[in-house]
């Protein structure tokens, strides 16, 4: 009667024993992960701010242009792009004599 109740509790040590082996060696892959996770933060963080930083730049400068091209286009060039001006034609007082 002693030798199946010691294998019972052995077996059941085991099954215990290992599911918390297991639990163990999970939580101690994500702490590891986290770590790992957490020191690339600051370097994410930069990269991810000059990547913005290059976008508001890029946004800013084609404003300008633009900007600039509507100013252009309301002041007008220098040109002038009415053509000639019609002259006046000289008035006869007298008919002309024959």
């Amino acid at each position: 009667m002693e030798r199946p109740l010691l294998t019972v509790l052995l077996l059941v040590g085991l099954v215990i024993g290992c599911a918390v082996g297991s639990a163990y060696a999970r939580a101690r892959r994500g702490w590891n992960d986290y770590q790992t996770v957490k020191k690339s933060v600051p370097g994410a963080r930069r990269g991810a701010w000059s990547l913005i930083r290059g976008v508001v730049v890029k946004a800013a400068v084609i404003g300008v242009l633009l900007f600039g091209a509507v100013a252009y286009a309301a002041v007008g060039s220098d040109e002038e792009t009415a053509g000639p001006v019609p002259s006046q034609s000289p008035t006869q007082s007298e008919p002309p004599h024959r």
